[in-house]
C-alpha cells in the first residue's frame, strides 16, 4: 500500500516509516521544508510538501494514498483537530485506513490500577483536547473509514524521547532532575515495537479500534532518572524538582510528568498478535541505545 505519513521526520514517525517500508509498503512523508524533504529522500521516502497548520495542503496526499497514519502534531488542539478533519474528509467513503496517534496521558492518573481501553479519559491539561479528536476519528467508521487510535505510553529507544532528554541533562549538568517525588510510575514502549504496532494496525485492525501501546511495565520515575544519570555519565546523581517550581518552567508539561499510570495493552496483543520484544527501558538506558 501507499501510505501518507505525517511526522515522518520525527521520532515516532521515522521508526514507523522504516517499519512500513520493511513490511513492503511505500511511504509518502509530509515535509514542510526543503531540509525535511531531503531527509526523506535519503531514506527512500516520497515527499508531499505541506504543513499541519494548513489543512488544505494535506487533502490531496490523503486522498491519493491507500491509507493515512498521523504521527505528527502541532501540539495545539484546534490546529490538530482541523488537520485531522481535513484528512478524514478527504477519504470519507473510501474504506481507507486512518490511524491517529494519541497517548496515555489522556487517561490521567490510573489510581494504582491497570487501565485498559475502557478506562474513562481524565486528560492532563497538556492534552485536554485529544479525547475529542480521538472520538472524531473513531466515529468516522460510520463514514466508510477504517479508523484506529493508538495511545503510546512514554516512548523510549534509539537514544531519544523523554528518556533521551534526561540523559542529555545528565551530560550537560551532571545530574538528572525529575519532577515531583519520583515515586509515580511511567508505562513505557520502545519506539520500534510501537512502529510494529502501526504496521499491524494498518494491515489488520477492524474499524473504530482503540489501542493502548505499552510493554506491560511501569517504572518509578526515580528509577528511570537514575538509569538516565548513569547513561549520561552523571554516576547516578538525581534530584527532585518540586512540582510548583517545575510548573514555572515547564507549564502544564510538568503535571503530565507526575502522572502515576499503569496501562494494559492486552487488546493489541490479542487482536493483532503484537508482542513487544525490545530491551527493558532501564536496560536500554544503561547498556543500550542511550549508553555513553
Amino acid at each position: 500500500m501507499i501510505i501518507f505519513l505525517t511526522g515522518a521526520t520525527g521520532y515516532i514517525g521515522s521508526a514507523a516509516a522504516g517499519a512500513l517500508q520493511k513490511a513492503g509498503h511505500s511511504v509518502i512523508g509530509l515535509a514542510r521544508s526543503d531540509e525535511a524533504a531531503g531527509q526523506l529522500h535519503l531514506r527512500g521516502i516520497g515527499t508531499h510538501r505541506g504543513d499541519l497548520t494548513s489543512p488544505a495542503t494535506l487533502t490531496n496526499a490523503a486522498a491519493a494514498a491507500d491509507g493515512v497514519i498521523h504521527t505528527g502534531t502541532t501540539n495545539d488542539g484546534p490546529s490538530d483537530q482541523a488537520a485531522v478533519r481535513a484528512m478524514l474528509d478527504a477519504i470519507t467513503g473510501s474504506g481507507k485506513t486512518f490511524i491517529y496517534t494519541s497517548g496515555v496521558w489522556v487517561l490521567g492518573d490510573t489510581d494504582g490500577r491497570v487501565a485498559d481501553e475502557s478506562w474513562p479519559t481524565r486528560p492532563a491539561a497538556l492534552v485536554m483536547w485529544r479525547p475529542a479528536v480521538e472520538d472524531m476519528v473513531l466515529q468516522t467508521s460510520e463514514r466508510g473509514i477504517r479508523s484506529c487510535v493508538i495511545r503510546p505510553a512514554v516512548v523510549y529507544g534509539r537514544g531519544g524521547g523523554i528518556p533521551g532528554g534526561l540523559v542529555e541533562s545528565a551530560r550537560d549538568h551532571g545530574v538528572v532532575r525529575y519532577v515531583g517525588s519520583g515515586e509515580n510510575r511511567w508505562p513505557v514502549i520502545d519506539v520500534d515495537d510501537l512502529a510494529d504496532l502501526y504496521v499491524r494496525a494498518l494491515e489488520k485492525a477492524p474499524p473504530a479500534t482503540l489501542l493502548h501501546a505499552g510493554d506491560g511495565s511501569s517504572h518509578p520515575v526515580k528509577e528511570i532518572a537514575r538509569a538516565a544519570s548513569i547513561a549520561g555519565g552523571a554516576m547516578g546523581r538525581i534530584e527532585p524538582w518540586p512540582l510548583e517550581d517545575a510548573r514555572k518552567t515547564l507549564g502544564p508539561y510538568a503535571d503530565a510528568l507526575v502522572l502515576d499510570q499503569q496501562v494494559s495493552s492486552l487488546k493489541a496483543r490479542t487482536l493483532l498478535g503484537w508482542q513487544p520484544r525490545a530491551a527493558d527501558i532501564l536496560e536500554d538506558l544503561q547498556q543500550g541505545s542511550y549508553h555513553a
